[in-house]
C-alpha cells in the first residue's frame, strides 16, 4: 500500500494537535458557565461521544466491494500505476494520463484477459439472506463484484438493480444469517448530530471515521436532497453507511467536495429514505419508475417575486411546456409559476422534480399554479419519465414590421406584432415580438427575437395592448415582463432610467 505525501503527517503536528483536542475535551468536560461571565445561563454541557458501541453493533453489517474487469495487462517493462492512485482518478473525474496502467503482479506474465482489480468501494447489507446496498458508480462497468465480510469471507455478488440518477445500487451475494443493518428515520435527523461513517477508504477495510451533520436537503442533483457532514470520507468510502448514535443507518456516502480529489471537510450523504425508496422498485423489477409532467423548470428569484406579486420567492418557474405532454394537456403555461403539488409545497424549484418523479405514472394529481397575479388549481395525469429529449429550435422568424411605440420605447424597447406564422412555430396564441432593446431592457435582459408575452401580470395580444398596459403604470417604477425565447419562457424586470 503506498500513500500520497498529503497523508504523511510530521509527528510534531500529531502531538501538537493532541494535545489542543486534550486540552478541548477537558474544557468540554469541565465548561465554566457562560451565566458567570455575565452573557447567559447554558444548558448542561455532554461530554464528547463514545462510538465504540456503534462500531460493534454495526461493524459486521459493512462489507468491502472490490471491482474487476476483463482488460488486457500490459507486457514486462511497461509502465504501471498503483490501482488505488487509479480509483482516485475515476472516481472524482481526473482524465487518467496517457500510457498509465495498472501495475501488479501480473504485469510481468505477458498480455492476458483475465479479470484484473479496477475500483473498491463499500456497502452494507440490508438483509440477512445476502442483499446488499452500496453506490451505482461504485459498480458501474464492472465485469465482477467481489465482496468480502468483516469475517473476511469472499463472495462473488451480481448486481439487482441500478440507478445512476440517484447512485444507489443492489447487490446480492449467496448466503444466510448476516448480519442486517437497522434503517433510521432521516425526519429525525438534526443538524449539529454527531454521525459516524464505516468503510473502505483506499481499500483500507473497516475504516471508522465520526462527525456532524452540517446540513440537510442540501440540493445537488435533480432528485436527492443529500445530507451534508463534516465527516471524512475518501475513495473506497463511497456505499458505506452514515450511522446516527442510535446505531441507525440515515443515508449512504456517496460524494465530497474537493479542490485536491481528497476529503476537505464537506462530505454528502444519500438520505436512506431515498435509497430504500430506490432500492425497493430495484429488488422487484430491477429498474425504477418515475413520473413526468413535460416541463422545464427554473428557480424564481426575489426580484421577480416580488415584482409579480407573488411575495417571497417560492415555486417552480415553468420556462418551457413540452408539445403533447401531460403539462400542456392539463394547461400549463410557459410562465406560471407551480406553487404547489399534490398539496405539498414547493418552496424551491428543484422540489418538483423530486415530487413528480415519486408519482406513480398514470395517477392523477392536483397542482397550485401562480398565472397573472392569481393562483389556479390544474388537474395533471402524470406520465412516465423518458430519456431526455433535446428542446427542437425554433427556424427563423418570419420578418415583421417594427411599429411605433411611445412608452415600451422609453424603456428602450422596439416592438412589433407577430406573424401568423411565427405564432404557430412558437405556439402561441398573442404575445409582441422584439426587434431590438437598449437602455433599460437591454440592461433587463431582453434583446431582438424575444416574444413578451406579459407585461405587469397583463397578457399582450399585440402592441397596442401591450402600450395600454404599460400606460397605466407608474413611469418610476420597475415593470415585471414575461418573455418567451425560443422554446423557453422567464421573467425579467426592467428599471426605467432615472
Amino acid at each position: 500500500m503506498t500513500f500520497s505525501k498529503s497523508n504523511r503527517t510530521p509527528l510534531v503536528s500529531v502531538a501538537t494537535a493532541g494535545m489542543v483536542a486534550l486540552a478541548g475535551a477537558m474544557a468540554l468536560l469541565s465548561p465554566v458557565p457562560l451565566s458567570a461571565q455575565g452573557v447567559f445561563s447554558a444548558p448542561s454541557v455532554r461530554g464528547l461521544p463514545d462510538f465504540t458501541d456503534l462500531v460493534d453493533l454495526v461493524g459486521p453489517s459493512v462489507v468491502n466491494i472490490r471491482t474487476l474487469e476483463r482488460a488486457s495487462v500490459p507486457e514486462e517493462g511497461a509502465s504501471g500505476t498503483d490501482e488505488q492512485m487509479l480509483e482516485f482518478f475515476r472516481r472524482f473525474g481526473i482524465p487518467i494520463p496517457p500510457g498509465v496502467t495498472p501495475r501488479g503482479p501480473r504485469a510481468e506474465r505477458g498480455p492476458s484477459e483475465e479479470a484484473q482489480p479496477r475500483g473498491v468501494g463499500s456497502g452494507f447489507i440490508l438483509s440477512s439472506d445476502g442483499l446488499i446496498m452500496t453506490n451505482a458508480h461504485v459498480v458501474e462497468g464492472a465485469d465482477e463484484l467481489i465482496v468480502t465480510l468483516p469475517d473476511k469471507r469472499e463472495f462473488k455478488a451480481k448486481v439487482v438493480g441500478t440507478d445512476k440518477r440517484t447512485d444507489v445500487a443492489v447487490v446480492r451475494i449467496e448466503a444466510s444469517g448476516l448480519s442486517a443493518v437497522k434503517i433510521g428515520d432521516v425526519n429525525r435527523l438534526r443538524v449539529g448530530e454527531w454521525v459516524m461513517a464505516i468503510g473502505s477508504p483506499f481499500g483500507l477495510e473497516n475504516s471508522v471515521t465520526a462527525g456532524i451533520v452540517s446540513a440537510k436537503k442540501r440540493d445537488t442533483g435533480d432528485f436527492l436532497p443529500f445530507i451534508q457532514t463534516d465527516v471524512a470520507i475518501n475513495p473506497g468510502n463511497s456505499g458505506g453507511p452514515l450511522i446516527n448514535m442510535r446505531g441507525e443507518v440515515v443515508g449512504i456516502n456517496s460524494q465530497i467536495y474537493s479542490r485536491s480529489g481528497g476529503f476537505q471537510g464537506i462530505s454528502f450523504a444519500i438520505p436512506i429514505d431515498e435509497a430504500v425508496r430506490v432500492s425497493d422498485q430495484l429488488r422487484a423489477s430491477g429498474r425504477v419508475t418515475r413520473g413526468r409532467i413535460g416541463v422545464q423548470i427554473d428557480q424564481v428569484s426575489k426580484e421577480v417575486a416580488e415584482s409579480i406579486g407573488l411575495g417571497r420567492p417560492r415555486g417552480a418557474l415553468v420556462r418551457g411546456v413540452e408539445n403533447d405532454s401531460p403539462a400542456a394537456k392539463a394547461g400549463l403555461e410557459p410562465g406560471d409559476i407551480i406553487l404547489r403539488f399534490d398539496g405539498t409545497e414547493i418552496d424551491k424549484s428543484v422540489d418538483l422534480p423530486r415530487l413528480v418523479g415519486n408519482t406513480r405514472p398514470g395517477s392523477k394529481s392536483r397542482m397550485t399554479v401562480f398565472r397573472r397575479g392569481s393562483q389556479r388549481e390544474l388537474s395533471i395525469t402524470v406520465a412516465e419519465l423518458e430519456p431526455e429529449r433535446t428542446a427542437s429550435r425554433p427556424s427563423a422568424p418570419e420578418p415583421a414590421k417594427p411599429q411605433p411605440a411611445g412608452t415600451a420605447k422609453a424603456l428602450g424597447l422596439t416592438l412589433s406584432d407577430l406573424t401568423p406564422a411565427l405564432k404557430k412555430e412558437l405556439n402561441l396564441k398573442s404575445g409582441v415580438r422584439v426587434e431590438s432593446a437598449e437602455g433599460p431592457a437591454a440592461r433587463a435582459g431582453l434583446r431582438e427575437g424575444d416574444v413578451i408575452v406579459a407585461v405587469a401580470n397583463t397578457d399582450t395580444g399585440n402592441v397596442a395592448e401591450l402600450e395600454a398596459a404599460l400606460v397605466k403604470l407608474d413611469k418610476s417604477r420597475p415593470v415585471n415582463v414575461l418573455f418567451r425565447r425560443g422554446d423557453w419562457a422567464q421573467y425579467a424586470v426592467i428599471r426605467p432610467s432615472r
